[in-house]
């Protein structure tokens, strides 16, 4: 028995023994397979705690979040603003874009794995040489023509997976450009919800300054009347005008943050400014929703949310990248060849006797690197901590939000009960003070200051409501919720592949169908798993995805 011993690096060891009868065939099966050095990838851990802190109040659910989340505020104009954006949104239609450029950046990598160079080379050439050169003169011509037309090609065998590490990569990367387009959906739906809840907030906010303004009216008309009969001193007066005039000075602020949020809404829908108003209509009040929210497990959040998704694949990526870098410290088998025909006259070109024919192995080997490459694995290693570390990170801070959104979500609505019982005995002190008023029981201080709380309580129910609201949509959004929006959808407009298709060959590539569900995405195949020779058409439309039934498997 004779032991075999391959693919050494400081990570791995691949350990073959065989007879020596089969020792050919199992130098033909290492190199069609080869092995891959550098470490493989494993999903990186995470701490995830068991439960949110606020599952033990009853209005929280632990049932699995819905998918179209702003569904649960009951607006239709709302509904209809989310459907626009995620069909009209730029940003979302460039990160569409960015998976179309990483499966074509797989593709060229899938390319890498068969021969490097090839090239048909063709020339025809005149040559003078001097005669007065160092021996030149035995030559019986020092003019000639040459014509030559070849064939040459270059295939560095992968022996060490250094090219399968790159597609491992390329992999991840467009895994990672996939989730990267899925948050820019769950972005876009939560900051067309919040944008829309502002906008209806300022709506509400002009109309309690509105009536404010009514009822300060009164109380002017009221102070008048008293001080031209005169009952009391024209003090009262000059106080109700200036709480008026206050009140009115704040609606002009009120429109310009209404105009700017519709502004930002138009932005959103891929539209210039000026044109949402039409898709406004309906009632103008604040988006509520069920005082009961379903939050799932904070386990869920390591595959539901696609920045913890991306995060993930950005490491898978780095880790790939360890084993391209150590696979420059062992030498580079590679096989070549030249054929072609060369004659000194074009008309005997093709004649019998003027082909040419060069062909064998070889190798290179950087040995006097001076550590260069191992600093390199080194630096490489160290970008794969720092994205695992980054891993970590995300998964915190995703937890984080949730937790922020939920306490926030649920403590505004205990104040918003407060606000409202302090609103309407605020409306009962304003009635009962321009009552005793006009009775002459009690000054204008009276008046004026239930006017003026009056304001405020107000103003503060609409905008806690308006956070509740907005506590709600950053809970859906730390949860990961509002990218099932695009299943069905193509990733990019058809009207924009079509201009694309028209300007370029874009082969399988389009049309761009919408990515599968993340539960259906997998990690990247290891690259010593992978042969070193595989077709490019084999590669599934989405990396990681199980191939159709029927199609051969690599």
């Amino acid at each position: 028995m004779t032991k075999f011993t391959i693919c050494v690096s400081g990570r791995r060891r691949l350990s073959r023994t065989a007879s020596k009868g089969n020792l050919p065939l199992l130098c033909l099966a290492l190199a069609m397979t080869g092995c891959a050095v550098g470490p493989d990838f494993l999903p990186p851990e995470a701490p995830v705690q068991d439960n949110w802190i606020e599952t033990g109040d009853k209005r929280v659910s632990t049932k699995e979040i819905k998918s179209h989340w702003w569904r649960v505020f009951r607006d239709p104009t709302l509904n209809r603003l989310v459907d626009l954006a995620s069909e009209q949104n730029l940003p979302v239609q460039v990160a569409g874009l960015r998976i179309l450029e990483a499966r074509a950046q797989l593709g060229i990598a899938i390319g890498l794995l068969f021969p490097q160079q090839q090239e048909a080379t063709g020339a025809g050439t005149w040559n003078k040489i001097s005669e007065r050169a160092a021996n030149q003169a035995l030559l019986p011509k020092h003019a000639f023509s040459d014509f030559a037309v070849g064939f040459d090609a270059t295939w560095e065998i992968d022996f060490w997976g250094r090219y399968r590490r790159n597609i491992e990569a390329a992999d991840a990367i467009m895994l990672g450009a996939i989730a990267d387009y899925d948050n820019a959906l769950v972005s876009l739906t939560a900051d067309v919800a919040r944008t829309y809840t502002t906008i209806r907030t300022f709506e509400v906010l002009l109309e309690i300054a509105r009536e404010n303004v009514k009822l300060q009216r009164e109380g002017l008309q009221l102070a008048e009347a008293r001080f031209n009969s005169g009952a009391t001193s024209e003090l009262d007066v000059a106080q109700q005008k200036a709480l008026l005039e206050s009140t009115l000075a704040s609606i002009p602020e009120l429109q310009t943050g209404l105009q700017r949020a519709k502004n930002a809404l138009s932005v959103l829908l891929g539209q210039p400014p000026g044109g949402v108003d039409p898709l406004l209509r309906g009632p103008q009040q604040i988006p509520s929703a069920s005082y009961r929210v379903a939050v799932g497990l904070p386990a869920e959040l390591l595959r539901r949310r696609p920045d913890v998704r991306a995060a993930e694949m950005k490491a898978a990526a780095e880790s790939a990248r360890i084993g391209l870098a150590e696979s420059e410290l062992y030498p580079r088998f590679f096989l070549f060849g030249e054929i072609g025909v060369e004659a000194a006259n074009a008309a005997k070109l093709f004649a019998p006797g003027s082909m040419f024919l060069t062909a064998g192995p070889g190798f290179r080997w950087s040995i006097l690197n001076y550590g260069r490459i191992a600093n390199n694995v080194r630096s490489q290693d160290a970008r794969f901590q720092q994205a695992l570390v980054n891993y970590e990170d995300v998964v915190l801070r995703a937890a984080r939000e949730v937790e922020d959104a939920l306490i926030g979500f649920l403590k505004a609505q205990q104040r918003a009960a407060s606000l409202q019982r302090s609103v309407n005995a605020a409306e009962r002190a304003v009635e009962l003070s321009f009552i005793q008023y006009r009775e002459g029981a009690e000054n204008f201080q009276r008046p004026l200051d239930a006017q003026t709380r009056l304001l405020t309580e107000r103003n503060r129910l609409a905008e806690t409501r308006s956070t509740i609201a907005t506590n709600l949509i950053a809970l859906y959004k730390a949860l990961g919720g509002g990218w099932e929006i695009r299943n069905g959808k193509p990733i990019v407009p058809e009207e924009m592949q079509a201009q694309m298709a028209t300007r370029t060959d874009w082969g399988k590539l389009l049309p761009a169908p919408a990515p599968p569900p993340p539960d259906q995405l997998q990690l990247p195949p290891p690259a010593g798993a992978q042969p070193i020779l595989q077709r490019p058409d084999d590669e599934p439309a989405f990396p990681g995805t199980p191939l159709p039934p029927g199609r051969p498997a690599n």
